[in-house]
């Protein structure tokens, strides 16, 4: 199963890369991150005064005792980045003439996942279509990692999309801040979609939407007459497709343009994937990109 979905090739090119998660972690996400923030680990930071409303077990009585003054120890907090791969598995996700945009998402999030156990951050998966599927909390552990591949493994398309349902479920069981990627064909209502996610940016979330699409979806080349059967409702519908095309194209276009746009106004990272491209290539184009930020 790891060797189905992690090409050796392309994870040795994906090992000298990282995730930069701006608004988590300071720096690049290699090996344990060393947070700002002071915390209680087991790394000694340096001594302060006691101040008041500080916890009192927190002053070092052996300094008290050869200063005669209170001090208290810091330390600084040694933190793994904490991210969630979203795993979009409804019915729209099963469409593909060679590669369904499922397969290829599957691919993608056991490479990211790959990633982000070869920086030793913690990873879980969600998998979703109208509700929540399946959840695995983030651990930096191998055999988190093997479970996590197990339910890419078994990920089939499902219901209908309800993504920002799904979100607002998703926010009541997440309490602590991190990384958030999102890997999904994105057909929903975008007003809806951009509420959502903007809610967790709020929270000072990072957040990575991969939006998978199939090129029929995007370039509609259909030319004969034909039956479209809906993936999620069943229903279908004959079409001409050379009357549709061009009304087609523009109305998909304006709408991948303006959920592009409100993303990039809520600092929310976007990516337009077509299973056309080698999703290692992709992938490795996209890290680069990222990489640049520094």
């Amino acid at each position: 199963m790891e060797k189905r979905y992690l090409d050796p090739e392309f994870l040795a090119r994906l090992s000298h890369l990282d995730i930069k998660a701006r608004l988590v972690v300071e720096g690049f996400l290699t090996g344990l991150h060393t947070s700002p923030y002071k915390g209680f680990s087991q790394e000694f930071a340096d001594y302060r005064q006691y101040m008041p409303g500080d916890e009192p077990k927190r002053i070092d009585w052996k300094v008290y005792a050869r200063s005669d003054r209170f001090y208290i120890k810091e330390y600084q907090e040694e933190t793994n980045l904490r991210a969630y791969i979203l795993l979009d598995k409804s019915g729209s996700m099963g469409y593909g003439r060679k590669l369904s945009k499922l397969e290829y998402s599957k691919y993608l999030c056991a490479s990211l996942a790959y990633l982000l156990f070869k920086q030793r951050d913690s990873v879980g998966i969600v998998t979703f279509d109208n509700k929540i599927r399946e959840i695995i909390p983030p651990s930096s552990k191998k055999i988190n990692f093997m479970r996590i591949l197990e339910r890419i493994e078994n990920a089939a398309p499902g219901g209908e999309t309800a993504l920002s349902d799904v979100l607002s479920e998703f926010a009541r069981k997440v309490k602590k801040r991190g990384l958030l990627i999102l890997v999904s064909d994105m057909l929903d209502d975008l007003e809806a979609m951009v509420r959502s996610l903007r809610s967790f940016r709020y929270r000072k979330h990072e957040i990575l939407v991969f939006q998978i699409l199939d090129p029929d979806e995007y370039n509609f080349p259909f030319e004969e007459s034909a039956v479209f059967f809906d993936l999620e409702d069943k229903s279908e519908l004959v079409i001409q497709p050379g009357l549709l095309r061009k009304s087609y194209r523009q109305k998909f276009h304006k709408f991948l343009n303006g959920f592009q746009s409100r993303l990039f106004e809520s600092y929310i990272d976007y990516e337009l994937l077509l299973t056309s491209t080698s999703y290692d290539k992709a992938l490795f184009a996209y890290l680069q990109k990222r990489s640049r930020l520094r």
